[in-house]
């Protein structure tokens, strides 16, 4: 296999953006913060401590990064038991793998949660690595991840493509040299996913799925 398809995970695979929305909400209103709810969707994507960041800004208080972020996993690992994919995310993994290309997700998702969203895509027969928050000093935009995914693949930029549903996995795809392609179901537009450096944007994995002979995944 000399090909590699690198995929984002939330938003991308497994439907679950908005619940990260609610429970970061929760987590900044138990704090004391009050972050609007499209704000926080618009930074999820971001490692923990980078969407703090952005959206609290570089003169918090960095001590409570951490029971931020402690707040936040346990309101969202009341989900991990049914976390949904989406529709043939797993079907599309599948595919690919049997078309010849290595699958290696591209993700800030770590330990449990990472554990919750592989059960939900069902596809550990198709997945050859996964590149995560544990494995990179810096989440994206940064080019890391993607670059990390491309070694567990063993193949140049070049060679792989990209798939993912926010802005930050679009930056992090063109900085590594890869090509990029977004999906909108993880709520972000066609047009800001293309600004970012999507060469193409589907609707969800089943879209691309019944496009891929049309597709970069071709």
């Amino acid at each position: 296999m000399d090909r590699a398809a690198l995929f984002d995970v939330d938003g991308t695979l497994v439907d679950t953006n908005h619940l990260h929305v609610v429970t970061w909400w929760e987590a900044f209103r138990q704090a004391g913060h009050r972050v609007p709810m499209h704000a926080v969707h618009r930074s999820v994507g971001l490692g923990s401590t980078d969407l703090i960041a952005h959206l609290l800004g570089d003169d918090r208080d960095k001590d409570e990064d951490d029971t931020l972020a402690a707040a936040h996993s346990a309101l969202y690992g009341q989900y991990f038991d049914r976390l949904p994919a989406f529709a043939d995310a797993g079907r599309l993994l599948r595919r690919l793998h049997g078309d010849g290309w290595t699958v290696v997700l591209a993700t800030s998702a770590s330990g449990p949660e990472l554990g919750a969203l592989r059960r939900a895509i069902d596809a550990d027969d198709a997945i050859a690595g996964t590149a995560s928050a544990d494995d990179v000093s810096a989440g994206k935009p940064a080019p890391e991840p993607v670059e990390h995914a491309l070694e567990l693949a063993g193949v140049p930029a070049g060679r792989a493509v990209f798939v993912g549903d926010t802005v930050w996995d679009m930056r992090a795809g063109r900085r590594a040299g890869v090509r990029c392609v977004g999906v909108l179901s993880g709520g972000i537009s066609r047009a800001d996913l293309q600004e970012a450096g999507a060469d193409t944007v589907y609707d969800d994995p089943a879209h691309l799925l019944a496009s891929l002979a049309d597709s970069p995944l071709a």
